[in-house]
């Protein structure tokens, strides 16, 4: 099984990225994305894998991705990272939308899957319950890891993970000043990555 990727970029240069990346996406580009769907489609692609965040994709409510889903002619099967049970419009729109393009949508097993039953109306069919994957390493001491960050000897407090609006991450700032005040070691570092779809192709054997 081989797999390449498509990520979306949001700078307009793009990013220093390895061999697996064989076509880039404008975050706020449309046509980017339609131009991402033709590419799939003619690679000979099995499945594509989408991480679904808020906040990621261009467009309202990040949007812009359905314009790919919906031309792609292969299975899809969607993570989706935030399922709001609260959504305002534009986001209980595109998730609406999202739901009827892909063949299944993993989510977080303790709220997910029932909550895009409920307020999403999605159908249990396309639907799989999943824990958060940790990748398994060697183990690594606290004061090695800390010196790559240049933090020795500091209290850290970390936030991991994809980047939305709704992180609540500006909270944890407003609050630094005063912990900071109390607790003058404290670092607080802000640890993210960009969101990319995975695609998975059959290794074709050649003579």
């Amino acid at each position: 099984m081989q797999c390449l990727v498509v990520p979306v970029n949001d700078l307009a240069g793009g990013y220093d990225y390895p061999a697996e990346v064989r076509f880039e996406i404008a975050e706020q580009d449309l046509p980017s994305y339609l131009r991402a769907a033709d590419f799939l489609n003619i690679t000979d692609v099995d499945v594509v894998c989408v991480e679904h965040e808020f906040g990621i994709f261009g467009g309202p409510a990040g949007s812009h991705v359905l314009a790919l889903l919906r031309e792609l002619r292969m299975p899809i099967v969607t993570t989706l990272h935030t399922v709001l049970r609260e959504p305002n419009p534009e986001q209980r729109r595109a998730m609406r939308e999202l739901i009827p393009p892909f063949d299944a949508a993993g989510g977080d097993e303790r709220a997910g899957p029932g909550v895009l039953r409920e307020v999403y109306q999605a159908p249990e069919s396309k639907l799989i319950s999943s824990r958060t994957a940790f990748r398994t390493c060697r183990s690594r001491t606290r004061t090695i890891s800390k010196d790559e960050f240049d933090v020795a000897g500091k209290q850290v407090l970390l936030t991991f993970g994809l980047l939305s609006p709704n992180k609540g991450i500006e909270f944890a700032l407003r609050a630094l000043p005063g912990i900071i005040r109390e607790f003058p070691n404290v670092v607080y570092i802000v640890l993210a990555r960009r969101i990319r779809i995975c695609c998975a192709r059959r290794a074709r054997l050649t003579a």
